[in-house]
């Protein structure tokens, strides 16, 4: 029995499948580089569910809803949420870069120019326009979004609803298909990642990496922790949940991969849907977190590089052309490269050429990046549900197997947490 279950433990098979990659990268760089299509094709087909669980997802929660006020009133909570919480993700990595200084000493060398200049034509070309016109999944939430008003106000709306019911179970169990492909997917971006960059490109800009992935782990632990402590969730609890879509995003790099994923757990963890609907693909486009903290260290790390001693005016607008380049990221293409690149044509204060330093360690940080981003839409979506009293506490209780402890559920009930931890104990007791 016991065998049986580790086989179908699709957690433990991606962990085994990194590992896998990570050995071929190091030990056969040349036929590690050869799996890329291997992440590149799960990545793709993982992509085709997305927006299909979007619209459904979006327009069943508003459709069956009612209250239209509501859901105008949980779009305008998330926006502002997002907004607040990455401007504290940009505070702190402008505090981790002032405090660590990761660019001093940092030797230029000869820096690779030609590859920064795509990334500087595309920064220029970046319109918003542009982002609203290829991003898909905007499109097909605001689609979804007229499509649930509409349906919440036809009164033949029950045939409709019932064959959209139908079709998300199909979808669905179309996913839960797909993911048994995701160690193989996983094993591909990995293999592909250190046998084309090595361990040895992280050496000379070490510091940087180093920076990155703890600037980012005090903003999971302190900032995030905090909220999700406020709705009586534990962190550690959130990410043993998650723990088989966090693995997905680190091996292929991409939080899109762990998406559908994310807004099946956060509904079956007592999430609205139409909460989980509206501020996850959201959030996707909006609430970057990793990628703020990542763009305001990056720019003054090649600050420090290059010795050019910013002032405190030429900080705050460095942060304000951030606070709205950082929200177009999640549309183009090579996100990170053009906006930073924009950012520093714009400030003209940091050689643009710098970029070339930061090609070689980009794909390891950009899984810090993700796993990051991914958190933050997770928690973004707990919160906002709990603070619209559409987080069901038991629900979640038992999805994440007893390890939370929720205080709006303890005193509704007149429990004390002995009391509650009691009960929990005489649960579990065979």
């Amino acid at each position: 029995m016991k065998l049986r279950k580790i086989t179908r433990n699709l957690t433990l098979w991606v962990l085994l499948a990194i590992v896998a990659g990570a050995l071929l990268g190091h030990f056969r760089p040349a036929t590690a580089v050869q799996m890329e299509p291997l992440g590149k094709r799960f990545i793709d087909v993982v992509k085709l569910f997305i927006n299909p669980i979007i619209f459904l997802t979006i327009t069943l929660g508003i459709s069956t809803m009612g209250d239209l006020k509501k859901v105008g009133r949980i779009g305008g909570k998330a926006l502002l949420y997002f907004e607040i919480v990455t401007t504290l993700a940009l505070l702190i990595g402008v505090g981790a870069a002032a405090l660590v200084r990761p660019g001093a000493g940092v030797a230029t060398g000869k820096l690779n120019a030609e590859k920064v200049g795509e990334f500087t034509k595309r920064a220029t070309e970046f319109s918003w326009g542009h982002f609203l016109a290829d991003n898909l999944t905007l499109q097909v939430l605001l689609i979804a979004i007229l499509l649930g008003i509409v349906l919440s106000k036809y009164a033949g709306r029950k045939p409709i609803i019932h064959f959209l019911k139908e079709a998300s179970k199909y979808v669905f169990r179309g996913l839960h298909l797909v993911m048994l492909l995701a160690p193989i997917g996983a094993f591909g971006g990995m293999a592909f990642t250190i046998g084309k960059y090595g361990i040895a490109t992280l050496l000379p800009l070490g510091k940087l990496m180093v920076t990155v992935y703890l600037t980012m782990g005090v903003f999971v632990f302190l900032v995030l922790g905090a909220i999700l402590r406020y709705c009586g969730i534990g962190m550690w609890s959130f990410l043993t949940y998650i723990k088989a879509e966090l693995l997905i995003v680190l091996g292929t790099s991409s939080s899109e991969a762990g998406l559908p994923g994310l807004m099946e757990k956060l509904e079956a963890m007592g999430c609205a849907q139409p909460v989980v609907g509206l501020v996850v693909p959201t959030g996707y486009s909006f609430n970057l977190d990793g990628t703020t903290i990542y763009l305001s260290l990056s720019t003054l790390f090649l600050a420090q590089v290059f010795h050019v001693d910013l002032s405190g005016a030429q900080i705050l607008t460095m942060m304000g052309i951030l606070m709205v380049t950082s929200k177009g990221a999640a549309g183009v293409a090579g996100s990170g490269f053009v906006v930073l690149a924009s950012t520093l044509t714009a400030m003209k204060a940091i050689p643009v050429e710098g970029l070339a330093l930061l090609l070689g360690v980009d794909r390891f940080m950009s899984e810090a990046r993700s796993i990051t981003n991914f958190i933050g839409n997770g928690v973004a979506t707990v919160f906002l549900a709990h603070n619209e009293g559409e987080l069901d506490h038991e629900m979640a209780v038992e999805a994440l197997g007893k390890r939370l402890q929720p205080l709006r559920l303890r005193r509704r009930r007149g429990l004390t947490s002995g009391e509650y931890l009691g009960e929990v104990a005489e649960e579990a007791a065979p």
